[in-house]
């Protein structure tokens, strides 16, 4: 409904159906005033005619009181007319009181015509008003004395790094050397909330990822825009990959895995999204801008769009048992920036230190164990599918994707990357199944660990995956991970991970080669 601001809402006037065509309010006032003036006029009136009345019969019967006495006997004198017509005092009052009668109710009848004349003409007031809605002033729709929005609700996580590097000396000469460390990977704080009843929002910022602070994801929510599907503004993951919507406050490893890199993922956009058959099934559709800097900026001409959509389906729920099988694919178009585009990415592990101590000769960040270089494309198109299951405290997640470019000046080449893991808890657990968003979920331990004893949630995790950037002209490399993992979970806000990493490259320049990677994560959210 179209709320009107300001008086001009105020003064918008009501119109109703009359014959002969439409009266506005002000019309209908101004008549039920010249109404209401002729009532008092007529009222008035009728007033001084019943009291010439009155007054005429009073004069009546006082005359009759003079001609009756007590034996019935006329006790009146008589006189003569010029016509020589005898006729008693008594008679002339008579003949006068007719003619009085007569008068008054001629008035009554001229006044009683005016009456029912006001009344037909007074029935425009006891007709219904209608009002255009184009014209109404926010009907029915006054906002409270004491509104209690905005809400804000302070969140926020840190997740703490450590990483240890066993390079063989082929990897060395392919990668450069990676350098032991420690790191806050992760450290944000946000600021969520509603400022209305339909209207979330989000603010959070990143003090580890480089940018430090550098913006995650910023955006306003509006639900219900189209039936129950809603529109979000802002920058956000877009909606590509079932491990890519995965909080990373939810991740069975340290990191996403290496088809990661595929993804366009937090960008600046908008985004319809929403659920149907009973959130069975989730669906969403975005346009952004490609790509954007972790400022939440993008410039660049030739290009620098991107759109991407997902539709999941759970084709199995059942509970008890934490039965599921999901499905879902996923599809994106991108016409980059100045028509630039590269795909790079680590072995699973991330560590680095930008404060200035580190000499110049060492390297500062986790180097990139495969790299396609800049690549000048018209654009890419990325398609991507899913599996996952559960059954009790095992679930298991699987995805393929592949970025088919289209080259300037050189052959289409294709980038494919999948993965595949399996989870089991220790001591009963489930893993949580999300069907707003078609992800796995959260752990809740059965016993936290606390003062009342228990051990918290133990849990074990394998995963495969790989990247292949080796295509036609493009000679980035492939890498193939196999990482096991240990989490304990302490309680539903805090864990301990520790992740073993063989990480296997194939370089087209320095061949195959290795490395061997431990790292351990703490991790609190609030």
């Amino acid at each position: 409904m179209r709320r009107s601001s300001g008086t001009q809402g105020l003064h918008r006037k009501k119109r109703l159906p009359i014959k002969g065509g439409w009266m506005t309010g002000q019309a209908i006032g101004k008549t039920r005033g010249k109404n209401e003036m002729a009532f008092r006029d007529v009222t008035l009136q009728i007033v001084v005619i019943l009291g010439a009345l009155f007054s005429v019969q009073a004069t009546v019967a006082g005359g009759q009181e003079n001609m009756v006495l007590g034996s019935g006997i006329t006790n009146q004198p008589t006189t003569a007319t010029e016509l020589g017509v005898p006729f008693s005092k008594s008679s002339l009052d008579a003949n006068a009181a007719g003619d009085a009668s007569d008068e008054v109710a001629l008035e009554l009848a001229r006044l009683q015509a005016q009456i029912d004349e006001l009344k037909q003409a007074s029935k425009i007031s006891q007709e219904p008003i209608y009002v255009y809605p184009e014209e109404s002033p926010a009907m029915a729709c006054s906002p409270p004395e004491v509104s209690k929005f905005p809400t804000v609700r302070l969140t926020g996580f840190f997740q703490a790094d450590t990483a240890w590097f066993h390079q063989s000396e082929r990897n060395i000469a392919a990668v450069g050397d990676a350098e032991d460390g420690s790191d806050f990977r992760r450290a944000r704080l946000a600021a969520v909330g509603n400022v209305w009843d339909n209207v979330a929002y989000s603010l959070e910022m990143d003090f580890g990822f480089p940018g430090r602070p550098s913006f995650m994801d910023v955006w306003v929510d509006l639900e219900d825009v189209i039936g129950s599907a809603n529109l979000r503004v802002g920058q956000f993951r877009q909606p590509i990959g079932m491990e890519g919507l995965t909080s990373v406050k939810e991740l069975t490893f340290l990191e996403r895995s290496l088809p990661f890199a595929l993804i366009p993922f937090r960008q600046v956009g908008a985004v319809a999204y929403g659920t149907a058959s009973d959130d069975l099934m989730t669906w969403a559709v975005s346009g952004f801008r490609f790509p954007t800097d972790v400022y939440g900026g993008s410039v660049g001409e030739n290009g620098g769009y991107g759109t991407a959509a997902r539709v999941t389906g759970l084709l199995v729920d059942r509970e008890p048992g934490n039965v599921r099988f999901h499905v879902g694919g996923a599809y994106s178009f991108i016409d980059p920036s100045n028509d630039l585009f590269q795909y790079r990415s680590q072995p699973e592990v991330f560590v680095s230190e930008t404060g200035g101590g580190v000499p110049a000769a060492v390297a500062v960040n986790t180097p990139f164990f495969v790299d396609t270089g800049i690549i000048d494309a018209e654009h890419t198109n990325l398609f991507g599918a899913e599996l996952a299951a559960s059954a009790g405290s095992f679930y298991a997640q699987s995805e393929y994707l592949v970025s088919v470019v289209d080259q300037i000046g050189g052959p289409t080449v294709a980038l494919p990357g999948a993965y595949a893991y399996a989870g089991y808890f220790l001591t009963g657990e489930q893993r949580s199944y999300d069907k707003k968003n078609g992800v796995f979920g959260d752990v809740v331990p059965n016993c936290s660990v606390g003062k009342d004893g228990g051990i918290g949630a133990w849990e074990l995790a394998i995963r495969y995956s790989y990247l292949d950037f080796n295509d036609a002209n493009v000679q980035g490399g492939r890498l193939s991970d196999i990482t096991a993992g240990v989490n304990w979970h302490w309680n539903p806000h805090t864990k301990f991970q520790l992740n073993y990493i063989h990480a296997m490259l194939d370089s087209p320049v320095n061949g195959d080669s290795d490395a061997s990677i431990f790292a351990m994560r703490a991790h609190l959210d609030f």
